[in-house]
């Protein structure tokens, strides 16, 4: 069963983070923070990942707090349901188009956390979500899920479709490296022996 739940309890936050490797994208995604709620339900119905997040944050004073601990605690239930990773594919890559916006994502499920994310917004939000937190969320889930994950944008307009063409990108990259690689059985896909 690759499954996991996190909480994780900060004077800033209240998170409750429940995952499913092997779902089918069914999400219920309630951060008090409505476009990055979107965002959430992105990732998971293109990850193929069941995915239920609980928030309460002090919004009140921004959404920062919220979006980063939501990405420590999902990359923390991430890292639980991969377990030690035998038999998965490891890597995985996408370019992903959304109307004006094209946005590629490459990752390893290396236990070696790096981000490196070359995306832009036109604008510095998104309806009130500030669109710097797109990037404060993928830098939380890479260090806690320990992935190597680079976002590149390649071209994009409109920051709401450069946004969602980022979650989306990364989902099916994700989708890619968490799945059972068929030709693998049980072994572990690195020749140190440990991941």
């Amino acid at each position: 069963m690759r499954q996991a739940t996190i909480t994780r309890t900060t004077r800033e936050t209240d998170i409750t983070v429940t995952l499913d490797l092997d779902g089918t994208g069914v999400s219920d995604c309630r951060t008090g923070v409505g476009f990055f709620d979107h965002m959430l339900d992105q990732l998971s119905k293109h990850a193929l990942i069941d995915l239920r997040v609980t928030a309460k944050g002090d919004l009140h004073i921004d959404d920062h707090h919220t979006v980063e601990d939501v990405g420590i605690a999902i990359g923390q239930a991430l890292t639980r349901a991969v377990g030690d990773k035998r038999g998965i594919r490891r890597y995985g890559h996408f370019a992903l188009v959304m109307d004006d916006a094209k946005v590629e994502a490459a990752l390893d499920l290396s236990a070696r956390p790096w981000l490196a994310f070359a995306v832009e917004f036109p604008t510095s939000k998104i309806g009130t979500f500030d669109t710097e937190l797109v990037r404060e969320f993928f830098q939380a889930l890479s260090t806690h899920g320990g992935i190597t994950l680079h976002v590149d944008k390649v071209r994009g307009l409109n920051s709401h479709h450069i946004a969602e063409a980022t979650f989306k990108a990364v989902a099916k990259a994700l989708r890619m490296a968490v799945e059972a690689d068929p030709r693998a059985g049980d072994a572990l896909p690195s020749t140190k022996g440990a991941l």
